[in-house]
């Protein structure tokens, strides 16, 4: 890769999430584009291996342990990039649950699943952009993009917590936005269908005998006839938090195989 389509040297990033699927592709990409990476997960193996790709494909990178959706962690992820590597330039606030056991109505989601879902899929983000900002503010501008969902603007039965999560990324995206604008702070969402990602592996086969039936169902509700890969995810955040993308910000953009192009997809 020629200097020229290395949009990222000099910059710091923080991947929230960034030890498995959608986070970890990104994160790598970040790094094969010249990025210092901060990795933020609490699983320890996959996190040391993201950061041996990371720094294989010409970055730095380095892991962070730490649940976000707590303000120790959120901090600390950010102390981390700003001692490691001076300073902070875009965050992906990637990670979420949707636990196999959230499957059902909100009659029968327990308080202490919702409240452990809205902390991981919107706390997180918030807290990361609360203590990120100020240190993106110093660097005169920067972006943080947040990982949404198609189940944020339509949603199938029996995900109560999950989908009013998704919806709330949504919103707290176009506060973020409008807030922060004049500082050349950008902050834009993905919405992705279905990904091939351990989570998603998870949710097809909580019922292992119908796992393959699953996934066939999975690719064909997408009119590009496939599920998505968390590569597709990586290219699309690449571009929003980069200077191609300047003009952009308060919007979400569906990464979803045409799924939401057919009306109704649920």
């Amino acid at each position: 890769m020629s200097e020229a389509q290395r949009r990222y040297i000099g910059k710091v990033v923080i991947v929230t999430g960034g030890a498995m699927g959608m986070g970890q592709a990104t994160a790598i990409a970040f790094g094969r584009e010249g990025a210092s990476v901060i990795v933020a997960d609490i699983d320890d193996a996959a996190g040391a291996e993201t950061v041996q790709a990371i720094e294989a494909a010409g970055g730095h990178g380095r892991y962070v342990k730490g649940d976000v959706g707590k303000s120790e962690a959120a901090r600390h992820a950010i102390d981390a990039a700003v001692e490691t590597y001076g300073g902070l330039d875009v965050i992906f606030n990637n990670v979420g649950i949707q636990p196999a056991e959230s499957y059902c109505t909100a009659e029968d989601t327990p308080e202490a699943l919702w409240d452990r879902i809205m902390d991981v899929n919107v706390k997180s983000h918030f807290l990361m952009a609360k203590y990120g900002i100020p240190h993106i503010r110093k660097r005169g501008g920067g972006a943080i993009i947040n990982n949404a969902s198609v189940q944020g603007l339509q949603s199938m039965k029996g995900v109560p917590p999950y989908a009013a999560s998704k919806g709330a990324v949504l919103s707290l995206t176009r506060q973020l936005a409008v807030d922060y604008a004049h500082e050349g702070i950008r902050v834009l969402a993905i919405c992705p269908g279905t990904i091939d990602t351990p989570l998603v592996r998870v949710a097809l086969g909580r019922d292992p005998s119908t796992y393959a039936e699953n996934l066939a169902n999975a690719a064909k509700a997408h009119p590009l006839g496939r599920i998505g890969t968390p590569d597709e995810i990586a290219n699309v955040v690449l571009f929003l938090a980069s200077d191609a993308a300047s003009f952009m910000t308060g919007e979400y953009v569906c990464v979803d195989g045409g799924m939401m192009a057919k009306g109704a997809w649920a």
